[in-house]
């Protein structure tokens, strides 16, 4: 198998993520690189399941919650960038202030699709 350094990056960004929401199940409060790799994860998903560019500034914002992350985490991560493939090319994505206040942020949003 032949993969080009951005599929390489994407699959560890799947990796990480999993990871991550293992860790997230046993009831640990995630740190900064796990945070990141599932609003990362959850992002590109969204692109591929055919959500625009703004619903996935708006959806990114509820992927997690000051509840989900060790404290000081939500105040470190202003915005999260991610260049995402969509049905008409690659656009980046920008979401502001992703991890906010609120409840438990475990609707099961892990289904990008939903």
């Amino acid at each position: 198998m032949h993969l080009t350094g951005r599929e390489k990056e994407k699959l560890l960004i799947v990796v990480a993520a999993d990871l991550a929401r293992r860790r997230q199940q046993r009831g640990l409060k995630l740190n900064y690189p796990e945070a990141m790799a599932i609003l990362t994860y959850e992002i590109l998903e969204g692109a591929r399941d055919g959500k625009s560019v703004p619903e996935l500034m708006q959806w990114g914002t509820t992927i997690l919650t000051e509840e989900d992350v060790q404290e000081g985490i939500a105040s470190m991560i202003e915005e999260v960038q991610v260049e995402a493939t969509f049905a008409d090319g690659t656009k980046l994505v920008t979401v502001h202030n992703p991890i906010r206040p609120g409840g438990s942020g475990k609707e099961e949003k892990g289904e990008a699709g939903e």
